[in-house]
């Protein structure tokens, strides 16, 4: 253990100690008397003092001190009962520390570096034990106090877990502590008296890997956009990188690609998260990979266990899975022997004697007469309760019936379907001529071709056709053989012997069937009787953009197949498309699934096809057909860096691999179906539907493989595709007992000159023995680690895509457009992390144009507004952006996007003076300005004007200037640029032009030109309403001019200002407002009069300072508001 450093004299502690090991700066020593075979007298007492002291006051045998050079000062870090246990801490001082060390130049910084390090180590030990102890220990609760004080986030954003680490700030670490929250990454760090706060979202992390550096051999490293951050000396390293690695997973999946991550409901609310959480999703990931079973498949259970195998008459250890439907078995030796158990098959499950032979062992019954005895549960009680619940439950939701006599046409049923039929017959393998079978199903089922396609087109080989049927009648013998030893159903052992088999390529007439049972796609169409009917019912008939796209590949599929020249085969294509698009609108249709389809329907039965298109595109092949194909780019993305750990010559003479990535693309979309002659490709299919996506990864690496040497003396990539898709081209099926078939790509073949063929088995069996060494666990962790890359990937797309677009519309630089884009992104981010009950905080859609997939609403709108607009305006700043985004708001949906927000803030920093006034009068006239907004309950709504004044205004020297010839001509200007206006924008009324006046007022506060800039607005203003006031008279009648003699008497001759109190008298304003009018022409014209406010808009403004302050001050900005929350306005009218 470690412990609290404490310095030590070791002048008379030598005599006590043996040294084992010492470094520059540690010293490992062995107490004397312990582990000495000999008996020295010194030895002898020590280690007689040590047994009979007491346990609190015994001294552990073996230590580790800390020494600095020169100096006869020690610390002791650690101890150890054990030597094993004094070991590790040796190694991990070793690998994490000592090379360290040698960065710093002050023999004292070298001391208090390791001691902080020490007692980090010490509370992170602490806290561990404590948290196994109880659900909330004291120490995270003291741990959440110090992150909310450091970091001042909202208290929606919830601290996961935390650990003691360095961080690396070039070559010197520091010391400090990182904490995981679901929103972000944060480390803090006090030494010397300098303090180090980092803040990473995860939503900026686009690589996150364990990698190496020149002092440490193992770190963290987490790259963002701009800068590469190193974490290292962690007390337990692979820990840390896990939970890091969830998190950033669950939260780039749940705020940048939520169109696939619904499917996944326990972490959809990020209040909720823990680290235990974390943890399980792991291991409910990994168990639904491995066994491929539904996404929604949730895992309760894991233990340790043997299971009886009587193809080997021995027990196999291994591991349990107990999940929502299913009992599993994984052996610990990796495919030595799988299980899997839907709980509709299992008829009991019992417990037996606990015996020294068989220790807590239970017995699982199926209903093809297999029993399954596992052995050696550690909480037999607990694990056989939960198994029993989940059965009555399966069974109340699926009842199974049983039939008592079948009929002979459905003697295959039992051996493959015993989710059916309940039968004492476990014989061999029946096959069923497809004739027979056909009669006997015509009349069940509703759908006008039940049967396999290939049972209807029957084709003959036109070379020796009996020597193939000869190997096909052998391989049917195998797997008969197989299935007597080895089970038949879904449940039946899988070992390496059957991997073989598959190998080899399943015979035609068991094609079918095994892959229903592979994919357990069986299980799927046993517990929904009569689902694709109905599904078939409802979607034929529709038309819409999906059907659409179904009949336009319809003809694409296979046409050199004879099934699918016909409108037999085209009509159970389009049925099971059309079903499946009906039942999966997310999906709906993408092209390749035209291919599958078809070669599904080729094999299996029309509603079978169906249930396997539903494993493959929903579990199997995960993301893959939507609207992005995430889980293809991903899976590309793993395959390059699987070609550069196995090809590395190929990866170093490709330095591109993404060109690789695009032409292997379709080997992933289509299973090698759309490249490779079809007898051949269904072999791959056959791998596929029993080893998953890991078989295809491997047969990529075989063919790459194979033609190595002409791709690296290749000179570009149109070369490069011309030698694998010849290659591919040129793949046989010596056992196919049909004609072969050619492929997509035929025409790539150079039939000039022969072309050396591959049988399929060959290049099979090769990737199995050269490349099958990869693991499920390792695929997902590689999935994990590339999919935060492709997300990222696609931002960036999205970012500059939208940037093209806008550049060319504005006057803003484009590196300036580029961080305006991450705060607009980064206002819509803030939403999503705090505020998720707002029904519209999760608006992030991947489907949409590339320009409106980031909206803000109108509270961001403000935020953002504040921090980069150079309308300013104080108190009145957050309603003139209320305005502004009503504006901006064309279709009322409460949402701008990007480039409508950028248009508005070009106006206001490029555009000139006559387009700023322009933008300013249309946000004080509807839509911007409304009869309910905020500051219509201002005193200046009802104002007292004294708009009968002369327009005779005094200046600072006395002097008098008359405007009333200047207004007559100026009106006649108007009337001339009236016509040159695009769109004549309405007339402003009275209590418009009031409310666009005290915006104006608002702008000019603490302007260095104030004073000025007042004096020239509220000349502008008198003339304006002097404007307004001649149109009044030539369009009012005579009483409208005695209420403007009586106000001009009520207005004190002496008043300057243009506004004067409501309060003092209200009732002294007549009910004219509506007949007073301006127009933007005459505000123009009368601002042009006043030259200081003409260089106020005229005057060049820097965006810059503007973009550096708000990414230091969106975040405080936003974690204010979300602390004082708006309180809810009263209005005058509830008083």
């Amino acid at each position: 253990m470690w412990l609290k450093p404490e310095e030590v004299l070791l002048k008379n502690a030598l005599k006590l100690w043996v040294t084992q090991k010492s470094s520059c700066y540690f010293v490992l020593q062995r107490r004397r008397g312990h582990g000495e075979g000999g008996g020295r007298l010194t030895g002898r007492l020590v280690g007689a003092l040590d047994a009979v002291l007491d346990s609190s006051a015994r001294v552990a045998p073996f230590r580790i001190l800390l020494q600095v050079p020169g100096s006869q000062v020690y610390s002791p870090i650690a101890c150890g009962a054990t030597l094993e246990e004094i070991n590790r801490h040796w190694d991990w001082l070793e690998q994490n520390l000592l090379h360290t060390l040698s960065v710093f130049d002050n023999k004292d910084d070298i001391a208090s570096f390791v001691k902080g390090k020490v007692k980090a180590l010490i509370a992170e030990e602490t806290s561990s034990r404590l948290a196994e102890q109880e659900e909330e220990p004291e120490k995270f609760r003291e741990a959440l106090v110090k992150f909310e004080a450091r970091f001042n986030f909202p208290e929606a954003e919830k601290l996961v877990t935390y650990y003691s680490c360095c961080c690396w700030k070039g070559r010197v670490p520091r010391q400090g502590w990182l904490y995981l929250s679901v929103n972000h990454v944060c480390f803090y760090s006090f030494l010397l008296g300098k303090e180090l706060k980092l803040v990473i979202p995860w939503v900026d992390v686009q690589k996150l890997e364990r990698t190496s550096n020149v002092f440490l051999t193992d770190t963290i490293r987490i790259t963002t956009q701009n800068k590469e951050r190193d974490f290292s000396m962690f007390l337990n390293l692979d820990e840390v990188f896990k939970i890091m690695e969830q998190l950033a997973d669950v939260t780039l999946r749940r705020l940048l690609d939520n169109e696939v991550f619904d499917l996944d409901p326990d972490l959809q609310e990020p209040s909720q998260i823990t680290k235990r959480d974390l943890e399980a999703r792991a291991q409910n990931e990994f168990f639904r990979a491995f066994f491929r079973l539904p996404r929604k498949e949730k895992l309760h259970a894991v233990a340790d266990c043997s299971l009886w195998t009587p193809f080997s008459r021995c027990h196999t250890a291994g591991r349990i899975f107990s999940s929502d439907s299913y009992i599993c078995f994984a052996s610990r030796e990796d495919g030595c022997c799988n299980v899997v158990l839907p709980l509709r098959e299992v008829v009991s499950i019992e417990k037996m004697e606990d015996t020294s032979l068989l220790p807590n062992p239970i017995i699982v019954s199926i209903r093809s007469k297999m029993a399954f005895q596992f052995i050696e549960l550690k909480d037999r009680e607990n694990l056989v309760e939960g198994l029993l619940l989940r059965l009555k439950q399966v069974h109340a939701n699926h009842p199974v019936h049983y039939e008592t006599s079948p009929s002979d046409d459905d003697m295959a049923s039992p051996v493959f379907y015993s989710t059916s039929i309940c039968t004492d017959k476990f014989g061999d393998l029946e096959m069923v001529s497809s004739q027979s079978s056909e009669e006997g199903e015509k009349e069940k089922s509703p759908l006008p071709h039940p049967e396999p396609l290939t049972a209807v087109f029957q084709q003959s080989g036109s070379q020796s056709p009996d020597s193939r049927l000869s190997r096909e009648q052998i391989k049917i013998s195998l797997w008969n053989d197989h299935f007597v030893e080895y089970g038949r159903t879904v449940c039946m052992f899988r070992t390496e012997k059957i991997r073989k088999l598959v190998a080899m390529g399943i015979p035609e007439s068991l094609r079918g069937r095994l892959w229903l049972l592979f994919s357990d796609a069986v299980t799927d169409l046993a517990s929904h009787p009569g689902y694709y009917g109905n599904l078939v019912e409802q979607s034929l008939g529709r038309c819409c953009l999906v059907t659409e796209e179904i009949e336009r590949d319809l003809h694409r599929s296979l046409p050199e197949h004879p099934a699918f020249q016909n409108e037999t085969g085209i009509a159970a294509l389009r049925r099971v498309l059309t079903a499946y698009a009906h039942r999966n609108p997310k999906i709906g249709y993408c092209q390749s699934m035209n291919i599958l389809t078809s070669v599904l329907l080729l094999y299996a039965k029309e509603e079978e096809a169906f249930w396997l298109l539903v494993a493959v595109c929903e579990r199997m092949l995960p993301d893959y057909f939507n609207h992005r194909v995430i889980g293809a780019q991903v899976d590309q993305s793993v395959f390059e860096e699987l070609i550069k750990e196995h090809l590395p010559e190929l990866a170093e003479h490709m330095s591109d691999l993404s060109a690789l990535a695009s032409i292997s693309l379709s080997w992933f979309l289509t299973l090698f179906l759309s490249i490779m002659p079809l007898e051949s490709a269904v072999n791959v299919v056959d791998c596929f539907f029993y080893d998953g996506i890991k078989a295809i990864f491997q047969l990529g690496l075989a063919v790459l493989e194979a033609n190595a040497e002409e791709l690296c003396s290749s000179k570009d990539d149109g070369q490069a595709l011309m030698i694998l898709s010849r290659f591919l081209d040129h793949i046989k099926n010596e056992d196919s007992p049909g004609p072969p078939i050619g492929s997509h790509h035929a025409f790539f073949s150079d039939d000039q000159e022969p072309y050396p063929v591959t049988d399929i088995a060959d290049l099979i069996r090769d990737s199995y023995e050269k490349f099958g060494n990869q693991s499920v666990e390792q695929i997902e962790h590689l999935r994990c680690k590339h999919r935060i890359r492709v997300l990222q990937g696609h931002e960036d797309t999205t970012k500059q895509n939208v940037l093209r677009v806008v550049i060319p519309e504005v006057s803003i630089l484009p590196e300036d457009l580029e961080e305006l884009y991450d705060l607009f992104k980064r206002a819509h981010m803030m939403s999503c992390y705090w505020e998720h009950h707002r029904p519209m905080a999760l608006r992030h859609d991947p489907s949409r144009p590339y320009a409106e997939q980031y909206r803000i609403d109108a509270r961001q709108f403000a935020h953002l507004f504040q921090l980069v607009s150079p309308w300013t305006c104080g108190a009145h700043t957050e309603i003139l952006a209320e305005r502004i985004f009503r504006l901006l708001d064309d279709n009322m949906d409460q949402l701008i996007e990007f480039k409508a927000f950028i248009s508005c803030l070009d106006v206001m920093y490029n555009g000139e003076m006559n387009e700023k006034i322009k933008l300013l009068y249309r946000l004080h006239i509807p839509p911007a300005l409304t009869e309910n907004d905020r500051d219509s309950q201002s005193p200046l709504k009802n104002p007292l004007l004294s708009t009968s004044r002369p327009l005779v205004l005094g200046k600072p020297n006395g002097d008098t200037i008359d405007y009333q010839k200047q207004l007559k001509q100026m009106i006649k200007d108007l009337a001339k640029e009236k016509d040159k206006m695009e769109k004549e924008l309405p007339k402003m009324s009275q209590r418009e032009f009031i409310q666009f006046c005290k915006t104006l007022y608002s702008m000019f506060h603490e302007d260095p030109e104030e004073n000025d800039l007042y004096q020239a607005i509220a000349t502008v203003t008198t003339l304006l309403l002097q404007i307004g006031e001649v149109g009044q008279r030539g369009s009012s009648s005579g009483s409208c001019s005695q209420e403007c003699e009586e106000l001009q008497a009520s207005a004190p001759p002496e008043q300057d200002s243009v506004f004067a109190e409501a309060g003092k008298s209200p009732q002294a304003f007549p009910e004219t407002e509506g007949d007073w009018t301006v127009s933007l022409e005459h505000i123009l014209a009368s601002l042009l009069t006043e030259q200081s406010l003409v260089n106020f808009f005229e005057k060049p403004l820097n965006i810059k300072s503007k973009l550096e302050n708000a990414k230091l001050n969106q975040y405080s900005l936003k974690v204010l508001e979300m602390s004082h929350p708006p309180q809810p306005e009263l209005k005058l009218n509830d008083l």
